[in-house]
C-alpha cells in the first residue's frame, strides 16, 4: 500500500507521450490538475478530460505548473502508483462470515487490508457494501458518475442486511440503488449465501427486489468461504438469535441444487419482465450440486468472471475448441506431434474432478498424458478449496516428492496476484520451483498446456484482463 507520503506519485510515463515531452518522469508527484486537488485516479481522468489542462506538479522537492494542449479525449501518458491518493476506505461492518477474520499470518500485506472502497468498486470490480459513503462521496458519485459500480447486498430486507453486515446503521440499500438509478449509475450485485441464515425465502426476497431495480445488470450468488479459523470462532459464538455455525457451513448438494433452481426461476422473470438483470449461481454451486454447467450463452459475457461465475464454463469451451482443431487435423491426415508428451497441472480440489476428465480425454486424443494434482488447502482448510486461494506451500506440498513429473509444472494464474509475481503467503514463484525441482508456468486453459506440449513456449504470467486484483498487490513488495 502506497505510504502517506506517495499520494499522486507517478510509476510510469509512456514514451513519446505529452506528459514524457513536458519532462514528467516517475516519482513525480501530481498535486492538482485545473486548481481542484487531487484524490485518485479517477479525479485524474475526470479532471484532464479537456482541451487545456494545467497540473501541479511536485519534482525534487519543487513544485510547479505544466500546461498541456490536447484532444480531450487524449491521455498524458501517465500510471499512477496506486489508485486511491488518500488512502483506501476501510470496512466499518462486522459481518461474521469476512473471510478476512480468519486470515493466518505471513500472508501478502494487502490481504489484510479491510477496504470498502467505492473507488476502487469503480476502478478494479471490487465489491462494497457502501455503508461509508458521506454526502461528499454521494455527491461525487452524481457529479462523475462512476458506472459500473460493484456491490455486495447479501440481503435486500434491511433488518437481515444489518444481521449480516454486523451494522445496525447500515442504509437500506433498496434506496441506495434506487439513487445510483437515478444517476444513470449501473451496478453489479453480490450475495454471499449463508446457509440457514440468507437462502431460501430471503434470498426469493433479496433476487426478487435486485432484478426489479432497472441499474442493476447482474446478480450473483457465491457459497460463504471460512477458513479453519472462522469455523472454530463460529462454535464458540453467536450472532443475535441465530447459530453462526449454521451461517459459516457449507452448502449441501440438495442445498446447492435448491439454491439453482430459485435461481433459474428468478432468471427466466427478469427474461420475461424484459429487466436487464443476469441472475447466475457461482460454478461452487453447480460442482457441489453435481449439477450441468450452463452454456456460454446463458452468461450474459460473463460479467462476474473473476467473482467464480463462468470459470468452469470457460475451461470446457476452451476444451471443446482446441479439441475440433485437432480432430479435423486428424481427419485431413495430419498427425499431432508432441514435443513433450507429459504435462503436469495441480489446482484446487474444488475444479479437479472435472479438470481431471477434460485432461483424461485431451490426452487420449493427442497421444500424451496430461496429470492432474489435486491440491488441499492446509493454510485456511478444506473447506476453501478454489485454486485462487491456493498458497505456493500448498502446492510444494503436493507436488514434493511425487515420483514422476513434466519437465515444467503447471499451476493456475488465478492463484498469483495482479502482477503475477506472488503467491497468497507471499512466496514467490521462484522460491516454489525450487523446492519442486521444475520450471514453473502459469495457465488458465487446457490449450495453453496443450501448446507448450506440442513446443511452444509458456506464455509469461503478465497482467490482464483476467488477473487477481490489482488493489490486493503492490508491486515488489
Amino acid at each position: 500500500m502506497p505510504k502517506p507520503g506517495d499520494s499522486g506519485e507517478i510509476s510510469f510515463v509512456e514514451a513519446d507521450s505529452l506528459a514524457a515531452e513536458a519532462g514528467l518522469a516517475p516519482g513525480d508527484r501530481v498535486l492538482s490538475a485545473n486548481g481542484r486537488p487531487i484524490r485518485d485516479q479517477i479525479d485524474y481522468r475526470f479532471l484532464v478530460a479537456d482541451d487545456v489542462v494545467e497540473l501541479e506538479v511536485e519534482a525534487d522537492g519543487e513544485r510547479g505548473i505544466v500546461e498541456f494542449e490536447k484532444h480531450p479525449d487524449a491521455g498524458l501518458g501517465i500510471e499512477f502508483s496506486d489508485s486511491a491518493f488518500d488512502g483506501t476506505r476501510i470496512c466499518n461492518n462486522k459481518c461474521f462470515f469476512c473471510f478476512l477474520k480468519g486470515l493466518p499470518k505471513g500472508l501478502r500485506k494487502t490481504l489484510y487490508v479491510k477496504d470498502d472502497d467505492y473507488r476502487l468498486s469503480f476502478e478494479h470490480g471490487n465489491f462494497v457494501t457502501l455503508t461509508n459513503l458521506s454526502a461528499d462521496d454521494w455527491a461525487r458519485l452524481r457529479e462523475q458518475r462512476l458506472s459500473p459500480l460493484h456491490v455486495s447486498v447479501h440481503a435486500t430486507n434491511p433488518a437481515l442486511r444489518r444481521l449480516l453486515l454486523g451494522n445496525p446503521r447500515a442504509p437500506d440499500i433498496r434506496a441506495q440503488l434506487r439513487d445510483l438509478a437515478e444517476w444513470g449509475i449501473d451496478v453489479h450485485t453480490q450475495v454471499v449465501l449463508c446457509p440457514g441464515v440468507n437462502d431460501g425465502a430471503a434470498l426469493d426476497e433479496t433476487v426478487g427486489e435486485l432484478i426489479s431495480h432497472a441499474n442493476v445488470l447482474s446478480v450473483g450468488v457465491v457459497p460463504v468461504g471460512a477458513s479453519v479459523d472462522a469455523e472454530d470462532r463460529a462454535e464458540t459464538r453467536g450472532v443475535g438469535e441465530m447459530d453462526e455455525v449454521a451461517g459459516m457451513r457449507a452448502v449441501t448438494r440438495q442445498e446447492a441444487r435448491l439454491v439453482l433452481r430459485q435461481l433459474r426461476h428468478w432468471r427466466r422473470e427478469a427474461a420475461q419482465a424484459g429487466r436487464p438483470a443476469a441472475v447466475f449461481a457461482s460454478d461452487e454451486f453447480y460442482l457441489c450440486g453435481e449439477a450441468r454447467i450452463p452454456s456460454a450463452k446463458a452468461y450474459g459475457g460473463f460479467p462476474q468472471w473473476e467473482n467464480g461465475v463462468g470459470m468452469v464454463r470457460t475451461l470446457i469451451d476452451d476444451w471443446r475448441r482446441i479439441r475440433r482443431r485437432l480432430r479435423r487435423r486428424q481427419s485431413e491426415g495430419r498427425s499431432i506431434e508432441l514435443v513433450r508428451p507429459l504435462a503436469t497441472l495441480a489446482c484446487g480440489t474444488l475444479a479437479a474432478p472435472r479438470l481431471r476428465e477434460l485432461a483424461t480425454e485431451a490426452g487420449e486424443l493427442i497421444g500424451g498424458r496430461i496429470d492432474v494434482v489435486a491440491v488441499d488447502n492446509h493454510l485456511f482448510g478444506q473447506r476453501v478449496n478454489v485454486s485462487g486461494l491456493l498458497p505456493g506451500k500448498d502446492f510444494c506440498t503436493a507436488l514434493e516428492g511425487r515420483p514422476v513429473l513434466s519437465d515444467t509444472v503447471f499451476l493456475p494464474r488465478a492463484s498469483l496476484d495482479y502482477y503475477g509475481e506472488r503467491f497468497l503467503d507471499d512466496t514467490t514463484p521462484a522460491e516454489i520451483s525450487a523446492r519442486v525441482g521444475r520450471p514453473l508456468a502459469f495457465a488458465y486453459t487446457l490449450s495453453e498446456v496443450i501448446q507448450w506440449m506440442q513446443g511452444m513456449a509458456p506464455e509469461p504470467p503478465g497482467t490482464g484482463e483476467r488477473s487477481n486484483g490489482r488493489s490486493w498487490a503492490v508491486r515488489g513488495g
